[in-house]
């Protein structure tokens, strides 16, 4: 942790914070020789941008950071990299950061996946009074940088067992009971299409299909159910991927990590929620026992599937849990999954795709996801194109009859096993970032989480 709350070390260097609209004024308090070195340097205040002034014995004196709001959840998150290392505090006057965002984007800023490669320096330090707003943004770094970890991880090290085995170590940190259900007993407990999808994995080295469930909070709270999409390595099945399309499917369990970033952020902040956690992993293998093009299999929910590609695995994982997850009538159902390049030829990498039945509410999400900056975009569940994915030998088919709207056709296909009276949200996502910025590095990403723990707070009151 690079963040620490209270009092600033001795020989602590100030930050001063500026945005673009105040940094005239600010910089007019500092002496000729220091305004002349800001000009020098050609600082002004642009966000992502700092300066640092020299002391009068030639150390350095204060650090002047720019940035785009006091809000901004981004704020400092370039500073830990890039200054010197050492030990840093927030000085008084001028722009005066929100604590949350300050302790958020400076943990961020300092992450860095050194599971096989070490970081190649030390990052800066920067204490902060002790708040609980400086404690809530260090919880959701931390749940932030635990999602990343586990969509970084390589499969060799992020088999079924293992993913299962992260959800395990988060419900002992929080009180949460754990259970999974794995390889032949899927089918005794009637979860067909996950044992389908994930049967033909070496279940010796812990690659067999399972069912994850995690479960907290009191009975007298409201019940939320949240689903996350587990594929921990997609081979793309009998349809078998390109090499370049396999080249990423590490991060296919990415909506799993999601969902339990989510859930750590629920149980951390200890919100007033009955909270339910569903994740189906599997590695979608090719073996002679692998689920094969045409096959039809009957769901938990009744309803047969016809399996027109095996690269379409994802949704058929996700019509167990949702059938099963619904049973527990919750309030509200979630599910987070990195279903489908049709959204991200519609959106890019950085907007997730968010499918809802009820289009008010998908606006009021959007419009929160735009204002804590975590954004995500309402896609239509157009009833129409259902007839594309209906079948002449089963109920439904896992693909449509061409490319055209895959996104959609995936998220009717998962609305056909939910309960038309159950409220429930469907987020397809990248989990990835493909470049660099600030406090974001290119790799394993946590998307929509901030929006949906604020959407939690402000619909339950919690």
């Amino acid at each position: 942790m690079t963040v620490r709350l209270g009092k600033p070390r001795k020989n602590s260097i100030p930050i001063h914070a500026v945005d673009r609209a105040g940094f005239a004024k600010q910089a007019a308090t500092l002496d000729g020789s220091a305004q002349r070195w800001m000009k020098a340097l050609g600082f002004a205040g642009a966000p992502d941008t700092h300066a640092l002034l020299p002391a009068a014995d030639g150390s350095i004196g204060a650090v002047w950071a720019g940035v785009r709001s006091a809000a901004d959840p981004w704020a400092v998150a370039l500073l830990p990299k890039a200054l010197p290392a050492g030990h840093y505090h927030l000085a008084e006057g001028g722009l005066a950061l929100d604590a949350a965002a300050a302790a958020q984007s400076w943990e961020l800023g300092s992450y860095t996946f050194d599971l096989y490669k070490p970081a190649r320096r030390e990052s800066a330090e920067l204490s902060l009074p002790d708040s609980d707003a400086a404690q809530r943004g260090l919880i959701l770094a931390a749940a932030i940088a635990s999602t990343r970890d586990l969509i970084n991880t390589p499969a060799e090290h992020m088999s079924p067992a293992a993913l299962a085995e992260a959800v395990r170590l988060v419900a002992k940190q929080h009180g949460a009971t754990f259970k999974q259900t794995v390889g032949d007993a899927l089918l005794k407990a009637n979860f067909p299409a996950i044992h389908a999808v994930g049967r033909a994995a070496d279940a010796a080295s812990g690659r067999a299909p399972r069912l994850i469930e995690l479960n907290w909070g009191q009975p007298k709270h409201p019940r939320i159910t949240l689903v996350g999409k587990g594929v921990c390595f997609d081979s793309g099945g009998l349809d078998i991927k390109s090499a370049d399309g396999m080249r990423l499917m590490k991060k296919d369990m990415g909506g799993a990590a999601n969902a339990l970033g989510l859930a750590q952020m629920i149980m951390a902040l200890k919100l007033p929620l009955r909270l339910q956690l569903l994740i189906p992993a599997v590695e979608n293998a090719i073996s002679a026992n692998a689920f094969r093009p045409g096959d039809v299999f009957k769901t938990r929910q009744g309803l047969h599937i016809e399996i027109g590609n095996t690269d379409a695995e994802g949704r058929v994982i996700l019509c167990d849990v949702l059938a099963y997850g619904a049973e527990g009538k919750p309030e509200l159902m979630i599910d987070l999954a990195t279903l489908t390049g049709a959204a991200r030829v519609a959106l890019g990498a950085q907007l997730p795709a968010l499918f809802c039945r009820d289009i008010g509410q998908a606006r009021d999400i959007v419009d929160l996801g735009m204002q804590v900056q975590d954004p995500l975009w309402h896609m239509p569940l157009w009833a129409p194109y259902h007839g594309g994915i209906e079948s002449d030998i089963a109920d439904i088919v896992n693909t449509g009859r061409g490319a055209l709207g895959g996104a959609i056709s995936a998220a009717l296909f998962l609305e056909d096993f939910v309960p038309a009276q159950q409220d429930w949200l469907h987020i397809d996502l990248f989990a990835w970032n493909e470049g660099h910025r600030p406090g974001r590095p290119a790799g394993g990403e946590a998307q929509t989480l901030r929006t949906l723990l604020a959407y939690l707070q402000q619909r339950f009151k919690a």
